[in-house]
């Protein structure tokens, strides 16, 4: 975890061991904006500011209570 000016952001790994997914799911969310990713400096490293992530482990679209978030192969074209 690192902190900048007052928000704490994730590593990638981290961001997957919370979210409970995969590299390629946790990029695809990103692609599909579900959740934003942050460049470090001039590393390619991504960062995930931590209540995003937590916001989509909350995600709620019906009144039923939590869906699970589709995995990324769901999104993906069969080879």
């Amino acid at each position: 975890m690192l902190e900048v000016e007052g928000d704490v952001y994730l590593s990638s790994g981290e961001a997957c061991e919370l979210l409970g997914v995969k590299p390629a799911t946790l990029y695809a969310y990103v692609s599909r904006d579900l959740l934003r990713s942050y460049r470090q400096g001039i590393r390619r490293q991504r960062l995930y500011r931590l209540e995003d992530v937590q916001r989509l482990l909350r995600v709620q679209p019906t009144a039923d209570g939590l869906v699970e978030l589709p995995r990324a192969e769901s999104w993906m074209d069969d080879k």
